[in-house]
Order: structure tokens, then sequence, then C-alpha cells
């Protein structure tokens, strides 16, 4: 007998669309059957790309649908609203990074997933990318002895072209870059150090797209309608949003609950686009130069006299076929997995909690007077049930 295919829809057809050729393989285990979106553009590009789905603005027929499992790919302010419907639905919940804009609306998705019994997964690609993987490898090979910090530094090359264009440029979309752009980074160092922030402060300012004068309303257009390596330099960047209220610079520091200091630093307006992550343990440290494929990460495990020293061991980055060196299908392939057998996950909805939660108090941090806050704890009895892999459960046992 042949594979029954795995029906799963979408919500939202945009920016991460490109999500869909994961998992629409007809004969081979799962298809994409149903999408919603809300905009006619999305709705049209949904039609073009997957003719024999259902294509609808109607989140109602999605749920009524009889799918088995859904994504949820909307813009970050609209990942609760949606989640929590489709998780009391009972339909299996890919959430795309991160959970959400506001810590209520990120604990309302874990809470409705662990009332419910519905499985939740949320979208961290990183998690997969070569570069992460191999660097936690080395950290849990224990090359580098017991780590101590961690110094996340990221070249935002394209920023202005890619938030500051259309809705990532306002607060009320995304609260912040920090958070927004910064969840993957944040949930990186969370995963290389074994740890959560507890305390974070922060600094950053709206330091050059502010001044920008050019100005339009980009509604209905996409990032591909307007991204060009000739917009350069910053200041001279076009069709920028009419409105504009998030920082172009942001740098966070993080006290983790196992003692591990962590920092992180995101500009938009650097000619080069890349992250550099350094991992200092009490035997030596790692850094990675690129974080693409055939890119390098070193190791120094030997002390020198002065100067820079060249690394004692150079570990060349892994490539992978689909998006972020393979990440995107690997992530797609762990979730339809996940639905359909449980278990342990190489992402957490905790971790994805715990990242928002450092990127919302660093930025209520940064806008007053950059004092430290502190990271609320999440109920343990969700810590136990997510961290236990979601052990099936309904919700008359709640």
């Amino acid at each position: 007998m042949g594979t029954v295919d795995m029906k799963v829809g979408l919500v939202g057809f945009g920016l991460r669309a490109s999500l869909w050729k994961h998992v629409h393989k007809p004969g081979q285990g799962s298809v994409v059957t149903i999408v919603c979106d809300t905009s006619e553009r999305g709705r049209a590009d949904a039609a073009a790309k997957i003719p024999a789905a259902t294509v609808t603005a109607d989140l109602n027929e999605l749920l009524a649908s009889g799918i088995d499992a859904v994504l949820v790919l909307t813009p970050d302010n609209k990942h609760a609203l949606v989640a929590v419907e489709t998780l009391q639905a009972g339909i299996p919940t890919f959430c795309e990074k991160p959970l959400d804009v506001t810590l209520e609306a990120a604990d309302l998705i874990l809470r409705t997933a662990y009332e419910t019994g519905t499985r939740l997964y949320v979208g961290h690609n990183m998690r997969h990318m070569p570069v992460v993987v191999q660097m936690r490898q080395l950290i849990e090979d224990g090359v580098i002895g017991e780590v101590k910090a961690i110094w996340c530094r990221h070249f935002v090359g394209n920023g202005g072209d890619y938030y500051f264009k259309d809705w990532h440029s306002e607060r009320k979309n995304v609260t912040s870059l920090l958070l927004q752009k910064g969840a993957h980074d944040i949930d990186v160092i969370h995963w290389l150090a074994n740890g959560y922030t507890k305390r974070v402060s922060a600094v950053g300012e709206l330091a050059v797209y502010g001044d920008v004068k050019d100005r339009r309303d980009n509604t209905g257009r996409r990032m591909v309608d307007w991204f060009s390596l000739d917009n350069w330099p910053p200041t001279e960047q076009t069709e920028l949003s009419p409105v504009i209220d998030v920082e172009d610079i942001s740098m966070m520091q993080m006290v983790l609950d196992n003692g591990v200091l962590a920092s992180y630093q995101q500009c938009h307006f650097t000619p080069d686009y890349w992250r550099n992550y350094t991992v200092i343990g009490s035997k030596g440290r790692i850094e990675n130069f690129g974080d693409g494929p055939g890119e390098k990460i070193n190791v120094w495990t030997s002390r020198t006299a002065t100067g820079f020293a060249e690394p004692d061991q150079v570990v060349e980055i892994l490539d992978g076929d689909g998006g972020h060196g393979g990440a995107d299908p690997r992530l797609v392939a762990e979730f339809l997995d996940f639905v359909a057998h449980g278990g342990p996950t190489q992402t957490s909805p905790v971790a994805a909690r715990q990242s928002v939660a450092a990127g919302v108090l660093a930025t209520e941090s940064l806008r007053g007077d950059g004092s430290a806050r502190e990271v609320p704890a999440l109920p343990a009895e969700l810590i136990e049930y997510f961290n236990a892999g979601q052990p099936a459960r309904s919700a008359q046992a709640v």
C-alpha cells in the first residue's frame, strides 16, 4: 500500500512562503491542500504556485478543511491570533519565529498548546543551520571546555531594504528589530550556552534611517519589488516606509541562568551581511568567519604570547540543499515527523518563548534608561510539559 500524504495548510503566503516547497511533495508524505491569506497578492501567488490547493481568505474555512497540520507564516504580530485558533481546533501547529511580538502573546500560545494538548512547533530554523550545529558540536565535544561567554555581532547589510520599507518598520508590528530580527540570534546564544537569559539590559537608536526623507507607502509591494544593492550608502536609501519608529542599531547584554555572560549587537546599515559568533570557554574559544557554506569556524585552544594567533583548528562550514544552508528543509521535515510521531525536537517552544522574553525586556531597557530588566519565569508545568516533548494528553487532564 502506498503512503497516504499528510494534509497540510498554510496561513500566510508572504515572506516565508518558500517553505511550501518543502511541504508540498505529493506521493512523498505531505501535500499542501489549503492556503489562507488575507491579501489578494498572497492568494494569487499561492494559486499560481500550488494550483491543486484551495486558496481562501477565510481562516474558518482552513480550520474546517480536515488538515493534519498547519504552518502559521503570517506577520509576527498575528502569530498568536492565528496559532491560538489552530491549536484550539486540534491542528498540530508550526509557528514561525518569533512566537509573537509580546511576552503575553507568546505565553498565550504556549498555554493554549498545553491546555489543548495540541502539538506546537516553532520555526527557529537556525538550530538546523550548519554553522550553528557545528559550533554546538564543538562545544558538546568539550573542545573549548565550559562555556563562559558568548558574543554575537550581526551585520545586517540589507537592513534598509529588508526592514525599513514595509511592516517591519513599525513598533506596533514587531515591538523592535532587536526582537524580530534578533530572536534567531538570542535563541542561538541560549542554545550554545545551554541556558536562558534571566537579566538583560540594552541601548539602541534610530541612527540613520530616521533621517532619510525619501518615503513611500509600499502597501501591496514586497521586498523583491524594491531590493537592490545599488541602494547605497544608507543615507541615500529610497522609498522607505512613511512610519519608522524602530531602532536601526541595538546592543544588549545578558546574564544567563547558568552564569554565562552574553552580548548581542545588531546593525542595519553595515555594508556587509553576516553573523559572527564568538564563544569563549574555560579551555579555548571558537569564532566563525562567515556563516555560509565553505566559510570557516576557527578554534583556538593554545595560549600565545601576544597579537593575533593562527587558529589551532579550522572547521569548514558545511552546505545543504535548500534555504539557509539546508536548514529550511530540515526544519520542515522535523515538524512533519513531530506531527506524525511526537517526541523531542531540536527546536523548543520554551526556548522560543525565552528568546521573545529576552528581546522584549531588552527593548524595554533600551527605550528606558538602559537599566537591567528581570525576565519573568514560565510556570513550572509548562516547562515540564514542553521539555518532555509534549506527551499525549487531553484538555480534560489539565
